[in-house]
């Protein structure tokens, strides 16, 4: 495993892993939510959460990707120091209409987007 022009290079999901994240996180709708293991289970990687992780961190400044809609498993907000601004994150997601309380997504159940079910 290393890293190859920012992108992890792994036997399982090649040089393309991060682009793959993206390519996920940019279907997330507006308003809802998804974890890093729900990523990194639709692209086969089921054990690569962190590496999804490791991907949206990668991603700051690039608008196109939603970051801030890619959560713990629990809801929480695990990312929110990779953001600029101290709630950045927080203030994203509450912009989209999703209640954040202690720094964990409320109605969690309700807005949590799996892509293996919606895509």
């Amino acid at each position: 495993m290393g890293l190859e022009n920012g992108k992890e290079s792994t036997p399982e999901s090649g040089a393309n892993f991060f682009e793959r994240v993206y390519e996920i996180a940019r279907l997330i709708p507006y308003g809802r939510v998804t974890s890093y293991g729900a990523i990194a289970k639709y692209i086969g990687a089921a054990r690569s959460a962190r590496m999804v992780g490791w991907a949206m961190n990668a991603c700051e400044g690039r608008e196109d990707v939603p970051a801030h809609r890619v959560v713990n498993r629990n809801g929480v907000l695990t990312g929110k120091h990779h953001f600029k601004g101290t709630n950045l994150m927080q203030q994203l997601l509450e912009n989209e209409g999703v209640a954040i309380v202690d720094n964990q997504v409320q109605h969690f159940e309700k807005l949590f987007w799996d892509p293996a079910k919606e895509l």
